[in-house]
C-alpha cells in the first residue's frame, strides 16, 4: 500500500483559527444601515442608498475582503508563512491590509501611482505596503510577479469577486438589501443601482434576484474610460479602455467577475456628473461620500425620472460606497477638478432641478 499523507496540524490548526478571526470580525458588527434619501411623498417613488461605509474599514469593499480571505483560507492558498497581494486602485486593499493584519500576514497593494494619497495612507495604517506602477495595466502582472517573488498568494479580486461570495444568500448584500426593505411601502424594488469594479457586487446581487424569483432588474452604472460599457453594448469582453478617474469603479479591461448576462441596463456616467452627484447628496442628505457612491446616484436619478415619465410607483436602492474624506485632495478640490477640465455646474443644476419638478 502506497498512500502521501500531505495533512499539517500545525498549518490546519493555523487555518481554523485564522478562519474563525476572520468571521469573528463579521460577527462583530451589525448589517449596514439603509437610508430613506428624501423626495417628494406625491411622487410615489422611494430612493435608499444602503451604506457600506459603515464598515470597519469604511467601504463597501470590505465584505469582498472578507469573502477573498475565507476563499483562499478553506482553498488551501493562505497558510501561515503566505504573503498576500493585490492589485487594487484603493479600498479593495485597505480592506485586505486589515484582514491581513487580523491574521498577522504581510501584505502587498499593487495599484496605480495615481491612487489618492487618502487610500494609501489607510493601507500604510493597517500595516500593508504600497507598490505603485505608472501604467494601470500593469497592475496583473506587477501582481503575478510579486507573489512569485515572495512566495505569496495573489488574491486576484477580479477573477475571484463573483465567486468567493455565496450568491444564494448568507447575509450577502443581495439578501440584506431585501430583508431591510420588507417593511417598506414597495419592498421589492423596481431597480437596484450599482457600480462594476470587479463585478462581484453586480454579479452576487444579479444571481440573487433571479434565484429568489424577483421582478427586480439591475442597473450597472460605469464612468467614463471603463471599458464595461462598452463591452456589455457590444456583446465583447475583449472591449479595453484607457481606465476611470472614479476609483473604485470602472476598469481597463473587463474583468473575469463581470457577468454581463445577470445585467438588466448598463448606465454609462460623465465623470463630471459622477462629482456633481456625490456633492449634491451630501448636500441633500448631510453623508459625506465617495465618487462612486455620486456614481451611483446620478443613474438612479436617471431611473426614477423615467420611472416618473411612465407614472410608475416603486422603489429604487444603491450603495453608498465610501465616503467622501478619501477623496479630499481629489473630486473634493475645485483646483483639482479644474485641472482636469470638469465642470460640476450645469449638472448640480440640473440634480437640483430635480426635486422640484
Amino acid at each position: 500500500m502506497e498512500y502521501v499523507d500531505r495533512h499539517d496540524l500545525r498549518a490546519r490548526t493555523w487555518v481554523a483559527e485564522a478562519i474563525r478571526t476572520v468571521e469573528a470580525d463579521a460577527n462583530r458588527s451589525c448589517d449596514t444601515h439603509l437610508h430613506v434619501f428624501p423626495l417628494p411623498v406625491h411622487w410615489g417613488v422611494n430612493l435608499y442608498l444602503k451604506d457600506e461605509s459603515v464598515h470597519p474599514t469604511g467601504s463597501l469593499k470590505h465584505r469582498l475582503a472578507r469573502s477573498l480571505f475565507l476563499y483562499g483560507l478553506a482553498n488551501g492558498w493562505i497558510v501561515p508563512s503566505t504573503t498576500i497581494v493585490e492589485a487594487s486602485s484603493g479600498s479593495t486593499a485597505v480592506s485586505e491590509a486589515y484582514f491581513a493584519r487580523l491574521i498577522g500576514l504581510p501584505f502587498i497593494a499593487v495599484m496605480p501611482a495615481s491612487t489618492s494619497p487618502e487610500k494609501i495612507a489607510l493601507i500604510e495604517f493597517y500595516g500593508g505596503k504600497c507598490h505603485l506602477v505608472e501604467d494601470p495595466t500593469a497592475i496583473y502582472e506587477e501582481s503575478h510577479r510579486l507573489a512569485a517573488e515572495t512566495g505569496g498568494h495573489f488574491m486576484d479580486q477580479f477573477t475571484y469577486a463573483e465567486r468567493a461570495t455565496d450568491w444564494r444568500g448568507n447575509n450577502n448584500i443581495a439578501e440584506s438589501i431585501f430583508s431591510q426593505m420588507a417593511m417598506e411601502p414597495a419592498p421589492e424594488p423596481t431597480w437596484i443601482v450599482v457600480g462594476a469594479g470587479t463585478g462581484g457586487t453586480s454579479s452576487t446581487i444579479g444571481r440573487y434576484i433571479r434565484y429568489r424569483r424577483y421582478n427586480t432588474r439591475l442597473a450597472v452604472v460605469d464612468p467614463e474610460g471603463s471599458a464595461f460599457y462598452d463591452s456589455w453594448i457590444a456583446d465583447d469582453a475583449t472591449v479595453t479602455a484607457p481606465g476611470s478617474r472614479i476609483e473604485g469603479i470602472g476598469r481597463p479591461r473587463v474583468e473575469p467577475s463581470f457577468l454581463p448576462q445577470v445585467i438588466d441596463r448598463m448606465i454609462r456616467v460623465p465623470d463630471a456628473l459622477s462629482i456633481a452627484a456625490m456633492r449634491w447628496t451630501r448636500e441633500i442628505t448631510g453623508r459625506d461620500v465617495g465618487g462612486s457612491t455620486g456614481t451611483n446616484v446620478a443613474a438612479a436619478v436617471h431611473l426614477i425620472r423615467e420611472m416618473r415619465a411612465a407614472g410608475e410607483s416603486g422603489s429604487v436602492v444603491t450603495l453608498i460606497c465610501d465616503g467622501g474624506e478619501r477623496y479630499r485632495g481629489t473630486y473634493a478640490d475645485d483646483a483639482w477638478l479644474a485641472a482636469r477640465g470638469l465642470d460640476l455646474a450645469p449638472h448640480l443644476a440640473d440634480l437640483k432641478a430635480f426635486l422640484t419638478e
